[in-house]
Order: C-alpha cells, then structure tokens, then sequence
C-alpha cells in the first residue's frame, strides 16, 4: 500500500473512532439522566418533557451510528477501493472532451453518493422525526424538495465545477488562485441570491403582520442601526413544528426570519429578545468574519489542491491510472475531511464564542430574562437535551450547553437590574 494512502486509512479510521466513541458516551450520558431533569429546569419542563428529549436525542445518535459507518464506507469504496477510478473509466467510454468528461465524472458521482445517503434521511424524517410529532412533512412534498434540491446543485453546482475544471486543466500553474476568485464570486451571489431568490422555491416568506410585534421589531432594528429589507416569517410548519429564527443576505437583501412555529409559542417580548439576539451577530461582524474565514481556508484548500494535483503519488495511491483534473478534485474531496475532521472542536468553540457575544448584545438591547425563557420554550418544544455529555458538546455543539447558557443569561439579567 502506498504510504500516503496507509496514511489516509488511520485518519479516516481515527476519525470513525472518535466519532464512534462520542457518540456513545452522549447516548450513555442523556440515558444516564433520563429521569432526572436539572433542578435549575424544574418548574419549566417537567419529566415527561425531559424524557422526550432524551429519547430523542438517543433516536438521532443511533441513527448517527449508520450515518458515520456509511460515511467512512463511501470514502473507502471511491479511494482505496477504486470507485472513483471505476467511474472515471466508464465515463472514458463515451469520448467525451476533457471539461465535459470530468464534470460528468463529478456530478455522477455526487449523485450516487446522495443516492446512498438517502434511505438514512428517509428514516430520519418518516422515523425519528415523525415519531417524536415533529414531522409535518408528507412524502409528495419530500419527493419535490428531493427533486428541486437536484436541480437546482445541477444548474448551479454544475457551471461551477465546469469552470473550476477548466482552469485546472488550462490556467497553468495559478489555476487554483483562479478558481479561488470564481469561488468567492460563487459564493457571494449565493448568499445575495439565496433569501431571494433560491429560498422562496421551497418555503414561503410573509412579511411580519403582527401589529405590536412590528413595533418591537422596527424600534429595535432603529435602535441597533440595521438597515435590511425587513423581518420575515417562513412557513417552516409546512415541513417541521421545530421553531427556529435566522439572519441571511447581504447588502440589500438582508433579512431576518422567524419560523412560524416560533412566533406561534413565544410572547412578543421574548421575540423581541431573539431578534436582538439575531441582531448581535450582525452587529458583531459575525457573518463578516465567518465569510472571510471560511473564504482564506478555501483558498488555502485550493492551493494544496494545487500542489497534490501535480504530484503522480496522490493518484497512484487511489489506483487512478490516468491523472486528470475531475479525478484530483474527486479524490481531494473525499480525503480531505478525514484529515481536518479533528479540527472540529476548534470550529465548534469559536461559535459557542459568537454566542455567548449575541447574547450579551442582546442582554443590552432587550431583556436578558425574556431570551432565556424563550431559550427555555425552545429547548422544551424542540426536544433539545439538557444534560448533553460535556466532551460530545465540547466537540460538535456550535451552541453552549443549555444550563451554561441559561445561567450567563440570568446573571447577565441581574447585572442589568
């Protein structure tokens, strides 16, 4: 076996390992409290309430099981089993041009890969989720979600990855400081485009009616200098009785949104609160510093890219006997997260970090008491565990610990009394 591919098989197995193991030691911990909620949580959710989430949480973590085991299987069978190389030469057969040929590679490729994701979703939506009366979601309507979702990665994803694979193949040596710009632009139009343009294919956007909350709302976005094309409420109880709020766009186009089922189980004061909350990350430059992040590690991706796509023994290591520009950027995609996968906990801190900044913005711009009771709702109505295991949180969670949270907020509140 080639070094760099015996390197590749002990992270990827390290990766499955860990994952394994922490997701067991979380089933353990929420089984563990199943009958004990937090005393701090008492007259809040009661046990029953408390039970639901646990055993929920249980549900999805062994569902996680199968989804890391497929996962690693897939990364296995398309590197070290040659899958990738087994496409690429079929594809070979219909003497397509280079660009064509490679941008039929990797779009097959894509899709067998979600073919096999799919009977997990599947699961997850008409088991799980339906199970625990959260799914709202028939199965027409997941048929044409599949089906819009598809179209709409070919119609943008496929462009894209045509001309990323044309500057590999002709830009010379700095073809990946050219795809780079192409990303960039890509990734910007998708973020101007997406809350107008892509998202309403799927759900609908109402401007907020609520007399009284629309008075909180715009006085809040005055106070806090934001300039957008307004607050808006999605029909997520199309699909899901989860409630959850958001902030997209940029420029112009940028808008906060509430789910309906939201709006339906909080009092205006507590929205109010969330807003500001959703405030803060803009506020904050959040957003701004997330893209510029996540735009230099692309860059950076790209480089290496750069220099694995030159080197003969990155191909031979995954039985690739014709180098090709489509084949390094497969491979490079499905070897890479086995390497930055420990990265996680990192990414992790940084956006319980950004958290806990919003939520002191908004204990100044609202009422720190009314975010945490409509954290404390939320918990309850979603089902979120509140005795997660402290390593798996510290691991995966992008939001701090609900007891943690809660109780920065309450003393965020007494400071401002």
């Amino acid at each position: 076996m080639h070094w760099f591919a015996a390197l590749f098989a002990f992270f990827l197995l390290a990766s499955l390992a860990v994952r394994s193991w922490l997701n067991q030691r979380q089933i353990a911990a929420v089984s563990a409290r199943r009958n004990n909620p937090p005393a701090a949580f008492a007259q809040y959710i009661d046990l029953s309430a408390h039970r639901k989430a646990a055993d929920y949480t249980v549900a999805n973590a062994h569902i996680n099981r199968w989804d890391m085991l497929l996962d690693a299987l897939i990364a296995l069978a398309l590197t070290l089993g040659g899958g990738i190389a087994a496409i690429d030469r079929w594809w070979r057969l219909t003497e397509l041009s280079s660009v064509w040929l490679g941008g039929a590679v990797v779009l097959s490729t894509m899709l067998l890969v979600a073919a096999a994701g799919l009977p997990l979703s599947l699961w997850r939506t008409f088991g799980v989720e339906a199970r625990f009366g959260f799914n709202r979601t028939t199965p027409g309507l997941y048929a044409v979600d599949l089906l819009k979702n598809l179209l709409i990665s070919v119609a943008l994803g496929g462009p894209l990855i045509l001309v990323v694979l044309y500057l590999m193949e002709r830009a010379g040596a700095l073809w990946w400081l050219y795809a780079w710009f192409v990303w960039v632009g890509f990734s910007v139009l998708m973020i101007w485009a997406w809350p107008t343009l892509i998202a309403p294919l799927f759900n609908k956007f109402t401007p907020l009616t609520d007399a009284e909350l629309r008075r909180r709302s715009e006085t809040l976005l005055a106070r806090c200098g934001f300039e957008s094309k307004g607050v808006f409420v999605m029909d997520g109880s199309r699909r899901s009785v989860h409630g959850n709020a958001y902030f997209t766009g940029v420029g112009r186009s940028k808008r906060i949104v509430f789910f309906d089922t939201l709006l339906e189980r909080l009092q205006a004061p507590e929205v109010e609160a969330v807003l500001a909350h959703e405030l803060g990350h803009f506020k904050l430059n959040h957003i701004r510093i997330r893209l510029a992040v996540s735009m230099l590690a692309g860059l950076f991706a790209l480089a290496l890219l750069g220099v694995l796509a030159q080197w003969e023994g990155f191909y031979q290591a995954f039985h690739i006997s014709r180098p090709a520009p489509h084949t390094a950027l497969l491979l490079f995609m499905f070897v890479l997260p086995a390497f930055t996968y420990f990265l996680t906990p990192l990414g992790a801190w940084w956006s319980r970090k950004h958290e806990f900044e919003a939520d002191e913005f908004a204990a100044q711009h609202a009422d720190a008491r009314q975010l945490a009771d409509a954290l404390v709702k939320l918990y309850r109505d979603n089902a979120s565990t509140l005795t997660p295991d402290r390593l798996h949180s510290a691991f995966y969670d992008s939001h701090p610990p609900a007891l943690v949270r809660i109780a920065r907020l309450q003393q965020l509140a007494s400071a401002r009394s």
